[in-house]
């Protein structure tokens, strides 16, 4: 079986860089994958942040939103499986919980239950285990023949005493868990980012005062070396590598020179799985361990690559700023039949859905209906109200144009012969003089007869407009205008030429138009060429401005160059930089040396210069 846990810096990110979570997944050929930091709420995980064929997730999110830590940190543990539902599979886990406090609701032998505080915690008030849980800073699964904790501990400053605080209580309860499983029997296997280098041989600087940290105390007195039950296994298997580090500052540039520290681990404590207990030497450290190392090809930097502290700092380095940790078990066998405990990813609502109850779904179906019946009725209304103003136009043209036989209904359409045109001029007349224009439709062996009066087009389709024309729009229509109202001009001067005249009112009309038609010609003319003129000086005036803003900027980026001093180690320009931390010289600027951090032998490294910047800039 093979474990690997890594601090991925962002699980969006990662997932990005290797283009699905699924790939990711299998670049590590691995059975447990444990990811910390992983930087999603409980409510931001979908199923391609959370879910993968071939793999069952277990998360643990933070809950609070104190100093800005929604979203801040994160656990997740994935596990390579053949079948999640009735499989003997050892990596996948027989009980899930989220949390350490047994506070948090948690998974066992399928079952979602409320735990009351644990054997050992009785010393310490709810609220306070809640705290501690409420970062998302554990997931522990129970895989029969061992117990995993996949952990991202807390980070304290030295001058900040509320989270050393919290840092110190988060280890002390986290050791009563551990001692009370030891004290079942189980077997621990522990992975993570525990935020601590045990020792100097596990940092880049470490000065001589390092070790009396009182973390880094307490990390060694879990050791087996120090009368503790846990082995460092890295640290095991290569007692005397140097730079073996697992962490690199992101701003420095330090994972150029391989400047970092040691905080990813993987501890392990308790019994072997064989029968004879009696034989001295045998535990799970020395009997199922095969190897453990760290995967230095996931680190962003590597040998070969533009040195992007040295001229190259555009450069963007892709990947997390630490690098995988992997141990490697041997004869871990199968256990008995099991499904996926209830905390796995695919329980959760976001990515399995809300099940619909009964009542929803037939409440839904009552609420479609009845819209549906809503709709029908209002399209009923509008018909009604339609056919009736159709009818009554049509009362009103049959009346006024008086016509004795339906069989034989007058048209105002140039499709009947010019007699009966010259014949009917007093009806139509009449037709034009109430405001009605008839337009009757006669087919053979039918007498049916459809009329609109003009006026109801014109407000059906100032109805139909879905939305505003554009000005482009309006003056390249302007062009069909001006050739309808052309060929209109010639259909009616055509019509003239056969049509004897029978009245002055059905010769006006359309030469009206024609003459309203061209005047409006003349104004979107006029109109078009006055917007392109404007539009010509505005991106004239707007390419002036740009002009002169970045000639602006280039000058400022000048004087600044000019006012960077250059390091005394390399004479190359510095950096500069702003001091970030509380103080009284908080907001104030400063130079540095741009090269990447490294160690004081190293010339090609940060020569340490420093110096303050004239004033301080202003707080905002």
């Amino acid at each position: 079986m093979k474990i690997v846990t890594y601090n991925v810096n962002g699980l969006r990110s990662r997932i990005s860089q290797f283009g699905s979570l699924h790939k990711l997944l299998t670049s590590f050929d691995a059975d447990i994958i444990c990811f910390q930091e992983t930087k999603l709420r409980r409510q931001e995980l979908t199923a391609d942040l959370a879910m993968a064929d071939g793999y069952e997730s277990f998360f643990s999110c933070t809950r609070t939103s104190d100093k800005g830590r929604t979203g801040y940190s994160g656990v997740a543990t994935f596990c390579r499986v053949k079948s999640a539902f009735s499989t003997t599979e050892a990596a996948l886990p027989i009980a899930a919980e989220e949390g350490f406090t047994g506070l948090i609701e948690s998974s066992q032998n399928g079952k979602g239950e409320a735990r009351e505080i644990l054997e050992g915690l009785e010393e310490f008030a709810k609220d306070e285990l809640l705290k501690v849980d409420s970062e998302g800073r554990c997931v522990i699964t129970d895989h029969d023949h061992f117990v995993l904790f996949n952990l991202y501990c807390p980070r304290a400053e030295c001058d900040d005493t509320q989270r050393i605080q919290f840092k110190l209580t988060f280890f002390k309860i986290l050791q009563k868990r551990w001692e009370s499983l030891l004290r079942q029997g189980r077997r621990i296997i522990v992975v993570g980012d525990l935020n601590i280098a045990p020792t100097a041989l596990d940092r880049c600087d470490a000065g001589p005062d390092f070790e009396k940290n009182e973390f880094r105390r307490w990390f060694r007195s879990i050791l087996v070396e120090c009368g503790g039950p846990f082995y460092d296994v890295f640290r095991t298997k290569h007692p005397d590598r140097k730079e073996a580090y697992t962490c690199w500052p992101q701003n420095t540039g330090a994972e150029e020179f391989n400047y970092g520290t040691r905080i990813d681990h993987i501890l392990c404590a308790g019994s072997c799985l064989h029968q004879e207990h009696d034989l001295q030497g045998h535990s799970l450290m020395n009997c199922h361990v095969k190897e453990c190392d760290i995967l230095t090809q996931y680190r962003r930097w590597k040998p070969g690559n533009t040195l992007r502290w040295k001229g190259g700092r555009n450069i963007k380095l892709e990947g997390s700023d630490h690098a995988p940790v992997l141990i490697r078990l041997l004869e871990i066998p199968d256990i008995s039949q099991h499904s996926t405990p209830t905390l796995s990813a695919r329980y959760i609502p976001m990515i399995r859905g809300l099940q619909q109850t009964l009542v929803s779904v037939l409440m839904k179906r009552q609420v479609a209906e009845q819209s549906k019946s809503f709709e029908m009725s209002s399209s009923f209304s509008d018909e009604n109200v339609r056919i009736d103003n159709c009818n009554e136009g049509v009362k009103r043209s049959f009346e006024t144009c008086s016509s004795s036989d339906v069989s034989h209904v007058e048209s105002c359409s140039s499709d009947l012969e010019p007699k009966d045109l010259v014949s009917d001029s007093d009806n139509q007349s009449k037709c034009f003089a109430n405001g009605t224009s008839c337009k009757t439709l006669i087919m053979s062996g039918s007498e049916h007869s459809q009329s609109m009066p003009s006026n109801g087009t014109k407000k059906k389709a100032k109805k139909n407009q879905g939305s505003q024309l554009s000005l482009m729009s309006f003056f390249q229509k302007s062009s069909n205008l001006r050739d309808s109202a052309d060929n209109s001009n010639n259909d009616i001067s055509n019509s003239q030429a056969d049509i004897p005249q029978s009245d002055d009112h059905s010769n006006e009309t359309p030469v009206v138009d024609v003459q309203s038609s061209s005047s409006q010609q003349y104004e979107l003319n006029s109109s078009a060429s006055t917007q392109d003129q404007c539009e010509l000086n505005f991106c004239s005036l707007e390419k002036e401005k740009t002009n002169s803003a970045l000639l602006e900027w280039r000058r400022i980026q000048q004087v600044m160059q000019n006012s960077i001093p250059l390091c005394k180690g390399h004479s190359e320009p510095c950096v500069a930089r702003v001091v970030k931390k509380q103080g009284s010289n908080f907001g104030r600027r400063f130079y540095v040396c741009a090269r990447a951090e490294g160690p004081a032998s190293n010339t090609e490294a940060n020569c340490g210069y420093f110096k303050w910047a004239a004033s301080k800039s202003r707080h905002k």
